[in-house]
């Protein structure tokens, strides 16, 4: 097994959910591809392969074999393909411009003014343009796809005109053969020109609206300036972004968007990390600041080195993210699939049937029925609907989510998320603002200032989230300095050991504490209570098993915090909250917050076994933490959420990351969910009434008992409607 890679491709030349299909085959039957997914929608190829079996150029000679295009290039691919997406829309709307001039005289010819004298001829002179000039593609695709045995909507729209005109034609250069036997030679260039009129008509809506559902990801994509300015051989270039590199270093003016990920060596500004992060507050930068692509520098100038470039930085795999999410099938996709796969060869044996039933039930009197009816289930059996329903939906609630600061892995989590029965939020850093302060320390045995150096130097070696307050207040407030420990052990979910002058020293929660053999005095016990009522949380500091001190420290509530709560309750989620505080700060806190299910002294382990026993009565599982501590408990949810400020881990670890600190994106995010899959299930349901009823009442069934025959220009209309609407009812979300 070689490297396995997983890539995002723009497709070029999809006309609809069957051209998408064809390409997901193709590269599904290439060896080291191991997943391939095709979203019509965005018109992108996510594939998962092994990139030493296989290159990019590659999938493109195959994609290309298919009668399609990849956009293989990783520099400028945007800028190309939005150039591509401009052209195509340019040319498409000169088609459909030119290909109404045309066919209205043939509707006015064919449906007012027929009697006029070579009315069939000059119909005729008219609808050829329409096929060779304006609708050339159909017939070109059609043909691609029959090379391969394969079809598409183009081939049903290529099928029904040839049907049609080819019959016309004969009627035209012959009319005497019906004549002769009593029957009228009809002709339906009309039906032809209007057919394919419609269906560009119908194209260029889509086109138009499906690009407005992008905006996220270009907006996304904006945010990076196309220029840096660089300090090379000693002296300054202005390069294109694709030519840094790492350790380039770069000059960052007032009001620049920086270019890059880096870090500040030198100068002192403050940077807007709002289109990151989602912080209204500008962030201060001194030298060993960390910096990121995409924010913008404020009043001051400083320069950076560059630690990632290009597709590695933080803003580039928010992109990549929100493309991948896009592109990914949610379960309900899969029957949708595997419809979409069997349509056109489905449709194309119900054309059939339906001529051969009207020649067998009316005979050659009934020809031109038979006829109409066949070209009109090939016309309104358009797959575009069904193939559009799902993954339109999905690209305008996850590029909505993306402009709210939630930033959704892929489309099962989307899914997941309505079903969601309890929530499980993690305190520290997701309820709380996660910058705790020392209220108070509480001496056992007397402040003793080596005490305090012994204190700081275990707690700056914690990865404690409440370890940052302690070390704070003893070294840039009291100007401690830390001892120089003989050596450092973590315990995980219980606090750190060190050595110093062969003693054991202890920092950690109150089951190290008693573990340790120490306990507190009646007073200090009456102490500790009180603090743990104020809701704060205790870390017990000691040697050996005697108790030093106790250290008390509050972290706030988010200013949100209640508000997200009442919302969640009121879209009717159940409530947990899991701490490690012990059981007084845990129940003030859950007392304050209205939240009736709570874990106090909970450690990794202990928070995994209570999201499985939500699990195992039956609940379906959301777990909020910050992606470190909680990863377990994340793990074995059944839907992930990190609250982040654009890290990497946080990104990393959730199926879901909220990129701002503001837990009213918690309710936010589960509302989207809920909206996004009933406007799938509306998409789905529309489309396939629509084709249920459509397909049958083309064929004639209505014909017996009311006298009701599908004109095909009825059906084109129908037809191109069916797939603008299920776009329209999809941006709703927006």
């Amino acid at each position: 097994m070689g490297q396995i890679v997983t890539k995002i491709f723009p497709v070029l030349n999809l006309h609809c959910a069957g051209c998408a299909a064809n390409v997901e085959k193709s590269m599904r039957k290439v060896t080291g591809v191991e997943e391939a997914a095709v979203s019509y929608a965005s018109h992108m190829l996510t594939i998962r392969y092994d990139s030493e079996l296989i290159t990019p150029e590659d999938l493109r000679r195959i994609v290309q074999a298919a009668g399609y295009d990849l956009i293989t290039e990783e520099e400028g691919r945007e800028e190309k393909l939005e150039e591509v997406q401009r052209a195509g829309f340019l040319d498409l709307r000169r088609r459909v411009v030119g290909a109404w001039l045309f066919t209205i005289p043939v509707v006015l010819l064919g449906m007012v003014f027929m009697h006029i004298p070579y009315a069939n001829w000059i119909m005729l002179v008219l609808t050829i343009p329409v096929m060779v000039i304006f609708g050339n593609t159909f017939y070109r695709n059609a043909w691609k796809q029959a090379r391969i045995g394969r079809g598409n909507m183009d081939t049903l729209v290529a099928l029904s005109t040839s049907i049609a005109f080819l019959f016309s034609l004969f009627n035209t250069l012959f009319p005497a053969f019906w004549l002769s036997r009593g029957l009228e030679p009809y002709v339906y260039y009309e039906a032809v020109a209007v057919i394919l009129a419609f269906v560009l008509t119908g194209k260029l809506m889509e086109a138009k609206a499906k690009g407005n559902t992008s905006a996220a990801i270009r907006k996304l994509m904006k945010l990076q300036p196309r220029t840096a300015c660089v300090i090379r051989e000693g002296e300054e270039q202005e390069i294109l972004l694709e030519d840094l590199m790492v350790d380039d270093v770069v000059i960052v003016r007032p009001g620049d968007q920086i270019p890059v990920d880096g870090e500040v060596i030198a100068g002192e500004s403050y940077v807007d990390e709002s289109m990151i992060s989602g912080e209204p507050i500008a962030v201060g930068k001194q030298p060993g600041c960390r910096v990121l692509a995409g924010t913008i520098n404020q009043k001051g100038a400083f320069r950076l080195i560059a630690t990632q470039v290009g597709s590695d930085t933080v803003l580039a795999r928010i992109v990549r993210m929100v493309q991948e999410a896009q592109g990914s099938k949610p379960p309900v996709q899969r029957l949708v699939d595997k419809v979409t796969a069997v349509f056109v060869p489905a449709v194309l044996c119900i054309a059939v049937l339906t001529f051969v039933l009207w020649i067998l039930i009316g005979g050659t009197a009934y020809f031109s029925y038979a006829l109409l009816s066949a070209v009109s289930v090939l016309v309104i059996a358009c797959p575009c609907a069904l193939g559009l329903a799902t993954p339109i939906a999905l690209m305008v609630g996850i590029g909505k989510a993306a402009d709210s600061h939630i930033l959704t892995k892929d489309a099962v989590a989307l899914e997941q998320m309505r079903r969601v029965h309890a929530v499980v939020l993690d305190k520290t850093g997701t309820l709380t603002a996660g910058r705790p302060v020392v209220t108070g320390i509480l001496w056992a045995q007397g402040e003793d200032d080596l005490y305090k150096r012994i204190l700081l130097a275990a707690e700056m070696n914690s990865e404690h989230p409440l370890a940052g307050a302690i070390v704070h207040l003893l070294q840039d407030e009291e100007r401690i300095e830390p001892v120089s420990a003989e050596g450092f052990l973590s315990l995980t979910g219980k606090g750190i050991e060190l050595m110093y002058a062969s003693r054991r020293y202890w920092v950690g929660s109150h089951k190290l504490m008693a573990a340790s053999g120490a306990e507190a005095d009646r007073t200090l016990r009456e102490m500790i209570t009180g603090y743990e009522e104020d809701g704060n949380s205790l870390l017990y500091f000691g040697c050996e098993n005697e108790l030093l001190a106790v250290i008390a420290v509050a972290d706030q509530l988010k200013p949100t915090t209640c508000e997200a709560i009442k919302e969640l309750k009121q879209q009717g989620m159940e409530i947990h909250m899991l701490t490690g505080d012990g059981e007084r700060t845990a129940s003030a806190i859950a007392l304050q917050l209205g939240i009736g299910h709570y874990m106090y002294d909970a450690l990794p382990d202990d928070k995994e076994k209570y999201v499985r026993s939500l699990q195992k009565e039956g609940k379906t599982v959301a777990m909020v933490g910050d992606g470190i501590n909680d990863s377990q408990a994340l793990a074995c949810a059944d839907v992930s959420l990190a609250m982040g400020k654009g890290t990497d881990i946080a990104m990393d670890v959730a199926m879901v990351t909220l990129m701002t600190s503001d837990l009213l994106l918690l309710p936010k995010a589960f509302a989207i969910s809920k909206v996004t899959v009933r406007l799938i299930r509306q998409n789905l349901f529309w489309a396939f009434i629509y084709n249920l009823i459509g397909i049958p009442v083309a064929a004639g069934v209505l014909y017996p008992v009311y006298g009701i025959l599908l004109n095909p220009m009825l059906a084109s209309v129908a037809m191109a409607f069916s797939s603008i609407s299920v776009v329209l009812n999809s941006r709703k979300i927006r």
